[in-house]
């Protein structure tokens, strides 16, 4: 069998390890796993209950449409629902998007570093990535804009960006939208939208009607606590939305991520709670750091990149010895690591694990 060539030296994405796993490899009672940047505190009660009500029809498929959610979120967001497309995680967007608007050759516009998942799709279908430096963890928008060429397609800004957690003003971001040309699509990827609490933050979807082109990425993995379900969202305009449905496979979302996702909108206050949680938890974190006298960027999501003064991969070794698991090796910044912002147990048993290993590893044989 021979596969697509541009396929055969495509690196596996490796999640964070599973909880279960390492407790049986250490042989430990208790792990922390602050890798994968999951809400700390679950989904809402009311998410549960739509969850156990819809169990009696676990027979019958979805619907394809997702029309009762696609209606419920429209209303909420004021949009038309023709805007709106649901997919396995944004991740499936993400995809989708691709599929449906790369050809080989074509060139699609990234940061450097971000998440994976775009230039991994893109190699998928023949593009070529063009990869665009950080400044200061932070994506550089006007270098974005001076290697844009005839073949651009696609430019993806994550907002705030996985794994450094900065983010891009409204004021930047506008200033980047008028230098785009209008047929370069903007994929702007907010997973960490309902988390960020700087005031500089774009109102995106406003920004839609001036700007065609844009589209928005969102999800319920995150603060909404429905990771498992795997369910995310796209919003853009009518006539791009249509074209990427076009690529969808049918019932790409189930019937328990459907009625729990529409459940959880309905709870505001659940999200607004697991927010200031998540700020209490930045700042906390974020001192320990300050006391520590290490670095790290500025914290928008529910993640915080911190600079170990250490090989990440050998403090994440250490840190997993002691049942706390964190997110290392990154290419760009490779004294870093990424931990997810627990509740105050667990980031408190990370700063004292952490505190541990850099001793371990800083004090003279």
């Amino acid at each position: 069998m021979k596969p697509k060539a541009q396929i055969v030296n495509l690196p596996v994405y490796q999640p964070g390890k599973p909880i279960e796993e390492v407790k049986k490899e250490l042989g430990l009672d208790v792990v922390i796993k602050l890798a994968s940047n999951e809400n700390p505190y679950g989904c809402s009660p009311r998410a549960t209950e739509a969850i156990t009500a819809e169990l009696g029809t676990l027979s019958l498929y979805p619907d394809g449409s997702a029309a009762d959610l696609t209606a419920e979120l429209a209303d909420q967001l004021a949009i038309e629902r023709s805007q709106i497309i649901f997919g396995c995680g944004s991740d499936e967007i993400i995809a989708l998007i691709i599929r449906a608007f790369l050809e080989p050759g074509d060139e699609t516009i990234m940061a450097d570093q971000t998440f994976s998942v775009y230039k991994t799709n893109a190699d998928i279908e023949g593009a070529v990535s063009i990869e665009v430096p950080l400044i200061n963890g932070k994506h550089d928008l006007p270098g974005m804009v001076n290697v844009i060429t005839d073949k651009t397609k696609i430019i993806w800004v994550c907002n705030p960006n996985n794994p450094t957690g900065t983010i891009v003003s409204e004021s930047e971001l506008v200033s980047f939208l008028d230098e785009v040309p209008a047929h370069v699509m903007v994929v702007l990827d907010e997973a960490y939208y309902e988390y960020v609490t700087d005031a500089s933050y774009p109102a995106s979807i406003k920004l839609m009607e001036r700007y065609p082109n844009l589209v928005i990425l969102r999800t319920f993995s995150k603060i909404y606590g429905l990771a498992a379900l795997r369910i995310g969202y796209g919003i853009g305009q009518q006539e791009v939305i249509s074209l990427i449905n076009r690529v969808r496979e049918p019932f790409n979302t189930g019937r328990l991520a459907q009625v729990a996702a529409k459940a959880a909108l309905k709870d505001q206050e659940f999200v607004a709670k697991c927010r200031q949680r998540n700020a209490e938890g930045i700042t906390y974190i974020q001192q320990q750091f300050d006391r520590l006298g290490l670095s790290y960027f500025p914290a928008n999501g529910n993640f915080i990149m911190v600079d170990v003064q250490n090989p990440g991969t050998e403090v994440f070794k250490s840190l997993l010895s002691k049942g706390i698991i964190v997110r290392p090796g990154f290419e760009v910044y490779p004294s870093y690591i990424r931990v997810t912002v627990g509740s105050e147990e667990q980031n408190k048993a990370f700063i004292g694990a952490l505190e541990q290993v850099l001793h371990e590893v800083n004090s003279p044989a």
